[in-house]
């Protein structure tokens, strides 16, 4: 910008009166131009010096924040605004030269308006010359997601009762049916044959206890978890379940491949809800291998994250419904609740992390769970597998 005002200054000196003033009127009508676009813009952007005093801000800024009356260029931009929390806001991160992006603000001035402000730092030549301001008002677009959110909870709370529903009325005709038997043998009989009543005796209380499984199973579904993360070692809690299912795993003829690095950092987790979330994948795990096959448990650090990998050779999952396992109540098995993947999804997203599944028909299935390492974790890079 220096060198360029130098040089107009040098032609100007060698320029007539009209030549002047028609190099002025272009520089006068870019000048209109650049602030035209700049009031045009949807989202407010407010420009400060190095002394945090306002240098420029167009008219969506002023709509956006609540600005005092009097001249911008002569206080600081904290001064200006009459919110206090807005105020204080921009102070703290201005004099601590912090960066901010996609901070949230709540403005109430009579309609409440929710503000999405990024901060950062106008550089030139290396040297801060100030900072740039800009605000999205992002109400409605929130509004949009809540509503949308709403929308998908009310699909999944319908499906979950219907699912219900189908599931409670199995059980509550068979209980019908065994009633009417026992009323049946005791209608018009003096001496009674317990037999059959003990039979019916039986089915029925197994009945209800499919039942208080089917609601027990649906209040895990809905009800939000008491989830209670804390600082814990993943590979010992798929030891300790692995030990816990080593019976069932031998009777099912199924050999397990331990793959856990040693050099993996711990991650916040709750011990309850990661057995059982494990404990559902392997259980689907072994139905998948009703003739015996391998199942294969991986650890490993990926960056950021780390994953955990559970992998059968069982007869995998088809195409056409691999999008739909961790839907509730959705089963291919003839036995079950149809929610146990919906409970793993529930869990790993309780956990802050995300799940993902790969399968082939005939070949089996691989689930990768993947969660956040917490911050100040060392990242050690090696790895080394067992086998048992």
């Amino acid at each position: 910008m220096k060198r360029f005002l130098s040089r107009a200054i040098e032609k100007i000196a060698g320029l007539d009166k009209e030549q002047i003033l028609s190099f002025l009127t272009a520089l006068a009508a870019d000048n209109e131009l650049l602030k035209m676009v700049f009031d045009s813009m949807l989202d407010g952007v407010i420009v400060t010096g190095s002394q945090h005093k306002i240098l420029l801000y167009n008219k969506s800024a002023k709509r956006m924040i609540p600005f005092v009356k009097g001249d911008a260029s002569e206080k600081l931009i904290w001064e200006m605004i009459s919110d206090r929390e807005i105020a204080g806001f921009f102070k703290e991160k201005l004099v601590n030269q912090e960066k901010v992006k996609d901070h949230e603000i709540t403005l109430d001035n009579g309609l409440v308006r929710t503000l999405s402000c990024t901060l950062m730092p106008l550089v030139l030549e290396g040297t801060i010359r100030g900072n740039v301001l800009h605000i999205e008002d992002v109400t409605d677009k929130r509004a949009k997601e809540a509503r949308l959110r709403r929308a998908e909870n009310l699909a999944a709370l319908t499906t979950l009762a219907a699912g219900v529903a189908h599931e409670i009325k199995n059980p509550l005709a068979s209980i019908g049916i065994h009633l009417q038997l026992i009323k049946r043998e005791m209608e018009g009989k003096k001496k009674i044959d317990t037999k059959p009543i003990q039979k019916c005796h039986d089915i029925l209380t197994e009945e209800v206890d499919r039942l208080n499984r089917i609601v027990v199973d649906f209040l895990f579904a809905v009800r939000p978890m008491d989830t209670r993360l804390r600082i814990n070692d993943l590979n010992r809690v798929i030891r300790d379940l692995l030990d816990f299912l080593k019976f069932e795993l031998d009777q099912g003829g199924i050999e397990v491949e331990l793959n856990l690095s040693r050099y993996i950092p711990e991650i916040e987790l709750d011990e309850k809800y990661m057995k059982q979330a494990l404990l559902n994948i392997v259980k689907n795990a072994i139905s998948a291998m009703p003739r015996g096959g391998k199942l294969i448990i991986e650890t490993l650090q990926q960056d950021d994250e780390l994953q955990l990998k559970v992998t059968d050779t069982g007869t995998g999952i088809p195409d056409d419904i691999i999008g739909k396992i961790f839907e509730p109540y959705f089963t291919t098995k003839d036995f079950g609740s149809g929610l146990g993947l919906t409970l793993v999804y529930k869990i790993v997203k309780d956990h802050n992390g995300y799940i993902a599944i790969k399968s082939k028909e005939g070949e089996g299935t691989t689930f990768t769970l993947s969660f956040p390492i917490p911050r100040g974790e060392k990242r050690l890079i090696g790895f080394k597998g067992e086998t048992i």
